[in-house]
């Protein structure tokens, strides 16, 4: 059974940045696409950005577009997103998904196994 953890997770001014981590285990971690997703309060959970299983393709949410970047490591078995410009509407709890196919998906249904979330908040 696949776990996942993230980290990183915290308060930060407007126009500062965050890294989070996501670190899986038991699961052979590089032959899967991984994503992050967040969730604002009162909101319905929305698609970050994602990598596929190699790292050669990425896809982001035109909202954090140019901002915010998504990398892993597969020898480490981590996925990491790092943030830069935050602005107070990047502010939710941010989720790390992994799904059982090698391309990547903007859907949460392709998504079979989450962390446990971090909260991020950027104030103005």
């Amino acid at each position: 059974q696949v776990q996942l953890v993230e980290s990183g997770g915290g308060l930060v001014q407007a126009g500062g940045s965050l890294r989070l981590s996501c670190a899986a285990s038991g699961r052979t971690f590089r032959s899967y696409a991984m994503a992050w997703f967040r969730q604002a309060p009162g909101k319905e959970r929305e698609f970050v950005a994602a990598q596929s299983w190699s790292g050669a393709t990425t896809g982001y949410a035109n909202s954090v577009k140019d901002r915010f970047t998504i990398s892993r490591d597969n020898a480490q078995n981590t996925v990491y997103l790092q943030m830069n410009s935050l602005k107070p509407e990047d502010t939710a709890v941010y989720y790390c998904a992994i799904t059982h196919n090698s391309g990547w998906s903007k859907s949460i249904y392709e998504y079979d196994t989450w962390g446990q979330g971090t909260q991020v908040t950027v104030s103005s």
